[in-house]
């Protein structure tokens, strides 16, 4: 029941006595219904939520600066009196709440653009003394101001607060709910239920390394003791954090070593035959030679495909590494052992690209081909589901229409995810379901960065392709605003009089009203003005598979010069003489997806170019992206970057990725200890492969109460 359906009258109730830290917060002092409500928008219903609610950074009060002492561009801590405070407008519109604040040395000046005019005036009298916390800055015009600092209000009792003399902690809140009300509210939480907080790491593992109590860590990490370092507070490297870390990685790592060990021991599939006659004969039609980075990840697919254990096996491999080969090969090993084997892509653009690509070696192989898609109608959809169903077809591409109940498998003996990070962890296991535990080989050109796939896919065997087919030329990527919009459509041209070909892709297919974006449609017109003597064609998804696959077959021939997109064609497409790509609102795009975007050029033997194309007003953290593909072609650095722009939870997709939301640890900052804590794990769960044993038995709890849902997600990743 969501708190704010709860009728209670907080007043005349009596303080209950704790029992456990699933007790509701509304319950503590300084909550009451309306407080909960409040909490309730930031995800804290719970005792156990508070505690690790943690602050995101913290202040130290233990020496506050004069104005005077006030060093521009750097954060800074200060008392002063309030001289004036109202609103002030900036031109005709702009509105401007502006606190002064005096002290014995200066004057200083609080700067809001965003306020409750009402509250504000309430918050701030004149003559009333207050904290103020923020970056300083310098006004030309007015002098020293910080622009939406941090406020606390001091009065004569505050000289033992919380936020006095102290190193202070700094929460997220919520409006209505004030930073001295959250400090208040955790300390009587600690204050009430400190007592209560269980230890489940074992014994041993506390000693080996030297961590501090459960309970003290909590403690601690809210309200550091005096002489705690300021920067090991910040870069979370204080005892008390670094246990809590720790025990949050260790949690999920716990889970992964779970799934690991009994998935071995019950997952039992069909052991193939591998590097049979149809192998050999696919290896000679194939008009190159495979890399040593493919010839490596095969050999470790075939190796597994021999055993009765089922494959569980990822690859990474990054735009243009020559992924579609080695799953071919293993689809064909498949067939090779008369089973049939499936390929699920998350688009139908995408599906129509691998279709077409294997189908000449399935014809020269005498193999059975179908694509599935939603597009299938009536009599030709029965008949393709007939084939599959009694086995006459040997090899099924398609969407996640595959996944319908309506298909039915003869024997699927292998199943190959390709870009799986577009699926949900439902729609992964469904395509295994569809078989007796067949062989299953995840695919994807977005890297993993190394933090991310120990987290997500700790218990998989991960193969890495890491070299490109000789030949591959550098692809330049250079950033251009609206006012030089001429002169990167000028490199295209000059790419176009060498006989290259070229992609414009847009994120919008018409006209918006509501976002001002470069719509394909608008972008198709001015590209035929642009350059009269070269094709020009639009591809979209609302075009009919018929229409795609034409299109696709002219500009792969070169019938057509300039293709405009959408992002129909972030994945999969393979035309080797097209060497220019613009991207227009590059801005709008994400950094995984601006780089696949760009590895649709520089698949030949020619120099390529990447043009981002962005409109202002450009956000921080588009400029961040642009410039991340600036400076870097390798897509496990740039996935490195766009994990410490997104974060980890926005990275893959929280939700669908089966991954808990990490609430302390961070991906990035603690990868050491990430791989500490899976090595603790696994050693665990070979020792102790249930957590049965006595002293186990507060991490079993731990275990379940922690990851929750997640664990079912667990066994079906």
């Amino acid at each position: 029941m969501p708190l704010h359906d709860l009728q209670v009258n907080i007043g005349s109730m009596k303080q209950i006595p704790p029992r456990s830290l699933e007790d509701p917060i509304q319950f503590i002092k300084g909550v009451g219904p309306r407080k909960a409500i409040l909490l309730e928008k930031l995800r804290l219903t719970s005792i156990e939520d508070c505690l690790y609610f943690l602050p995101f950074r913290f202040e130290d009060r233990t020496q506050f600066k004069n104005i005077s002492q006030a060093v521009i561009g750097e954060y800074v801590t200060l008392t002063g009196e309030v001289l004036n405070a109202g609103t002030m407008f900036m031109g005709r519109r702009k509105r401007v709440f502006e606190v002064i604040v005096q002290d014995k040395t200066g004057v200083i000046r609080a700067k809001w653009f965003r306020f409750n005019e009402t509250y504000m005036k309430e918050k701030f009298k004149t003559g009333q003394k207050i904290i103020l916390s923020g970056k300083s800055t310098l006004n030309k015009r007015s002098g020293l101001e910080i622009i939406h600092p941090d406020t606390e209000q001091v009065s004569g009792e505050d000289v033992n607060s919380l936020e006095i003399g102290k190193i202070v902690p700094v929460y997220h809140v919520t409006d209505g709910l004030h930073l001295k009300s959250m400090r208040t509210i955790i300390k009587n939480v600690l204050d009430k239920y400190l007592h209560l907080i269980e230890e489940f790491l074992p014994n041993d593992l506390i000693q080996r390394h030297e961590f501090i109590s459960r309970a003290d860590a909590l403690s601690q990490s809210h309200f550091p003791p005096q002489g705690t370092s300021l920067s090991e507070l910040d870069a979370f490297k204080t005892p008390a954090q670094k246990r809590l870390v720790f025990e949050e990685l260790f949690l999920i790592q716990l889970g992964l070593a779970f799934r690991k060990k009994h998935t071995g021991e019950v997952n039992t599939g069909t052991p193939l035959k591998t590097r049979g006659e149809l192998i050999k004969r696919f290896v000679k039609l194939l008009p190159f030679t495979l890399t040593g980075a493919q010839k490596r990840v095969l050999s470790e697919i075939m190796e597994d495909l021999e055993k009765e254990k089922s494959m569980n096996r990822l690859i990474q491999g990054d735009v243009g590494s020559g992924k579609t080969i080695v799953a071919l090969t293993a689809l064909l090993t498949a067939v090779d052992n008369k089973m049939q084997s499936a390929l699920m892509v998350p688009t139908e653009i995408l599906a129509e690209q691998h279709y077409l690509n294997i189908r000449p070696y399935c014809e020269s192989l005498g193999i059975e081909l179908s694509l599935i898609t939603s597009a299938l109608k009536g009599k030709e959809r029965q008949s393709l589901y007939e084939n599959i169903r009694t086995g006459k077809t040997q090899i099924i591409v398609g969407t996640h229409s595959l996944i319908q109940k309506d298909i039915q498998f003869k024997n699927l003996g292998l199943a190959v995810v390709d870009e799986q990070h577009r699926f949900g962890v439902l729609q992964r296991d469904a395509i295994g379901k569809k078989g007796d535990h067949p062989h299953l080989l995840i695919m994807t050109a977005t890297p993993i960065p190394r933090s991310l796939a120990l987290t997500l896919y700790g218990d998989m065997d991960v193969s890495l392709l890491d070299e490109f087919p000789p030949g591959r030329k550098k692809i330049t990527t250079e950033i251009f605003y609206e006012n030089r919009r001429e002169k990167a459509y000028g490199i295209l041209e000059k790419q176009l009089q060498q006989g290259r070909q070229a992609f414009v892709v847009c994120p919008l297919i018409e006209e918006s009203d509501v976002m001002d974006l470069k719509a394909a449609v608008t972008v198709l017109d001015f590209i035929k003005d642009r350059f009269p003597d070269y094709v020009a064609c639009l591809i979209h998804g609302k075009l009919k598979k018929e229409e795609r696959q034409d299109i696709m077959s002219r500009f792969l021939k070169n019938e057509i010069q300039v293709l405009v997109s959408t992002t129909v064609i972030e994945v999969g497409i393979d035309v080797p003489n097209a060497t220019a790509m613009i991207i227009e609102h590059a801005e709008r795009f994400g950094l995984a997806q601006l780089h696949q975007l760009r590895g649709r050029v520089g698949r030949g033997a020619h120099s390529s170019h990447c043009l981002l194309m962005a409109y202002h007003p450009v956000t921080e953290e588009g400029q961040a992206r642009m410039k991340a593909m600036q400076n870097s072609g390798d897509g496990f650095i740039i996935a490195e970057e766009d994990l410490k722009i997104r974060g980890p939870g926005d990275f893959m997709g929280t939700r669908q990725s089966g991954m808990p939301l990490l609430k302390i640890a961070n991906l990035l900052r603690d990868i050491r200890v990430l791989e500490t804590a899976r090595k603790e794990a696994f050693l665990l769960i070979d020792q102790d492969p249930d957590l049965k044993a006595p002293e186990h038995q507060p991490l079993n709890k731990a275990i379940h109460r922690f990851l929750g849902e997640y664990l079912e997600l667990m066994q079906i990743i």
